[in-house]
């Protein structure tokens, strides 16, 4: 049962006290920035161009604030996030939020003024003001966008509704973790228990079918019951997404979203060419699984059951243990990062009530790398503690190493790191592994990640493109069409009728990535992409590992794919999807053998 935030040992949770030491230290931060906007306010617009000195000061200003706004930030979202019932908490988010807007409305000003420069004066200043150089691939940056930014005006404007903008994700998020208590349910044991996001992903991959599915159409009770309100959020959010891609003069919500991150439309549909000619192979996986259950009519909630017999079982502090042995892989330094991140309380570990559900890595640039978990004790919460320190580590790397304007990666990277450390727990797993049976579950439990990683993030970046494209089209998104879409779309992925599997149409409602722009595809590369990077750590020389340090380390310096192409992927190719399929299908292959072997039995 999920215990309240009280009960949880304090060397369990994430110490916030090393970004401010209390929360009237917080309160203070946001009087002096709301003060230090507004003298910007009075005077600094209309002066960007006065001067080479001009622009570098008021760029550096402008800098040093929104790392202050990021810092404050932090610190309230992860306080809501430890318990979103907390009014206190809702309250510091919607103040950090509304300075956010705040400090895009002020500085609306700074793009707009920027590009009334030309390249020649650009150049000129640049010859004559040194310090200018350090912020050359920003302005260059801005110089790609000129095309999509508006007047001074207009900026301040859709700056200030920056806040309203926000609010449908806003309000999904607080409707599905605060407000929405889902049934009690029986777990193994026979014991009724709240069924939780947090632990609903342990009742699916329980071995009792009864237990799946009891637990599988009570959560979608849920939503079948308030479809329309999450359809609501959810078509508001796609509008949103279509009126500024329109509002920028860019063809699509979907180009606008990734020209934000310089990643060329290529890169998505290559991936989504790929899957389509690949989901033979996942098919071929569904098959596999009905044989191992022993199952004919497979419904969506036994995909998820692990199809080993063998338990695999690790408490926190085991999973800390076999984390830091899998990671020192990539060295010293890492090593030693990894340590700080498990030893000085960057993890917020436990499961309890009105905590967010599912696990991140965040921080800003002046706090830890810290990481949100919900900790089961099973063999994916040991792979999601190597995934977020992934994630964790790239951020500390690239801000240890990057000046603040180049101290973050774009998201289009982001899934890259992390599940690179996943492939390298797997393969550490395997030649680990003692015995067939174990080699068995280990390979159930990669294809099982690809699956969820590669393929069904790929179905619901389709779903997500699709539902962006209807609303463009002027379709109403009303949940009948929502459902219907979602249930197709499905049904291609995974050969599985949708009348006999009805709950599953539902599932768009619960994606709370679908409020994230164009993300989710990006898991899909990111995790092809990791795959090919995981075999040139484990197998290749100290030069392939070093190269993936200094990709670690470059932040937002280059072009996101001329970072990673320095690593060693080339993003527009079918290469790295080529190798990544290939690698499916081998240890697809090794998997159907040993069931022939009979090592399920």
């Amino acid at each position: 049962m999920a215990k309240n935030r009280n009960e949880i040992p304090e060397k369990l949770t994430w110490d916030l006290t090393t970004i401010y030491k209390t929360d009237k230290e917080w309160e203070a931060e946001l009087t002096r920035i709301k003060s230090e906007l507004s003298l910007v306010e009075e005077t600094d617009p209309g002066h960007l161009l006065d001067s080479a000195e001009s622009l570098l000061t008021i760029t550096e200003k402008m800098l040093s604030i929104s790392q202050q706004v990021e810092k404050l930030y932090v610190y309230a979202s992860m306080k809501n996030d430890q318990d979103t019932r907390e009014a206190k908490y809702q309250e510091y988010q919607s103040k950090a939020t509304a300075l956010y807007v705040k400090f895009g409305e002020v500085y609306a000003f700074y793009e707009p003024e920027f590009l009334k420069i030309s390249k020649e004066v650009y150049n000129k200043w640049l010859g004559e003001l040194q310090k200018l150089k350090n912020y050359d691939h920003m302005f260059e940056r801005l110089f790609a966008k000129k095309a999509h930014i508006l007047s001074q005006k207009e900026e301040k404007l859709l700056a200030a509704a920056g806040e309203i903008f926000e609010s449908p994700s806003e309000t999904f998020e607080i409707f599905d973790n605060a407000d929405i208590k889902l049934p009690m349910v029986k777990n193994e044991s026979d014991e009724m228990i709240q069924l939780t996001h947090g632990n609903y992903s342990s009742l699916m991959e329980s071995k009792n079918r009864g237990v799946r599915k009891a637990a599988y159409k009570a959560l979608y009770s849920n939503y079948e019951q308030y479809q329309h309100t999450y359809a609501k959020t959810l078509q508001t959010n796609v509008k949103v997404h279509n009126l500024n891609a329109q509002i920028r003069s860019y063809d699509s919500a979907r180009q606008a979203a990734l020209a934000n991150n310089f990643v060329p439309e290529k890169v998505y549909d290559v991936l989504m060419e790929a899957i389509h000619q690949h989901l033979p192979l996942l098919h071929r996986y569904i098959e596999l699984r009905k044989k191992i259950l022993g199952i004919t009519d497979l419904k969506m909630y036994d995909i998820y059951t692990p199809l080993s017999n063998l338990d695999y079982k690790f408490n926190y502090e085991d999973g800390v243990k076999k984390a830091e042995e899998v990671l020192a892989i990539f060295g010293k330094e890492y090593k030693g990062k990894v340590k700080a991140a498990f030893e000085q309380r960057w993890i917020d570990v436990e499961e309890n009530i009105g905590k967010r559900s599912g696990a991140y890595s965040g921080g800003s640039y002046d706090t830890n790398a810290f990481m949100l978990l919900n900790w089961q004790e099973t063999l994916d919460d040991l792979f999601t503690l190597v995934h977020e320190t992934g994630h964790s580590m790239h951020s500390a790397f690239t801000r240890e190493n990057q000046p603040y304007v180049y101290g973050n990666y774009p998201i289009f990277l982001a899934e890259i790191a992390s599940t690179t450390n996943e492939n390298i727990l797997t393969e550490t797993l395997l030649k680990e592994s003692k015995d067939d049976k174990e080699r068995f579950a280990l390979l159930n439990h990669w294809l099982d990640s690809f699956r969820g990683t590669v393929f069904r993030q790929s179905q619901f970046a389709e779903f997500e493109q699709k539902i962006h494209e209807a609303d463009a089209a002027g379709e109403v998104l009303t949940s009948e069409y929502l459902n219907s879409l979602y249930g197709e779309i499905n049904e291609k992925y995974y050969n599985l009728a949708v009348k006999e599997n009805p709950e599953i149409q539902y599932e768009w409602a619960r994606i709370p990535h679908f409020y994230y722009n164009f993300y989710v595809f990006q898991y899909a590369t990111g995790f092809a992409a990791a795959t090919f990077l995981a075999e040139k750590v484990v197998h290749g020389s100290t030069e392939d590992r070093q190269k993936y340090l200094e990709y670690l380390k470059a932040g937002s310096s280059a072009y996101p794919l001329e970072v990673i192409a320095k690593a060693g992927v080339d993003m527009e190719s079918t290469d790295y999807l080529d190798a990544a399929f290939e690698l499916f299908e081998n240890r697809l292959s090794e998997l159907e053998k040993l069931v022939e072997k009979g090592v399920h039995l």
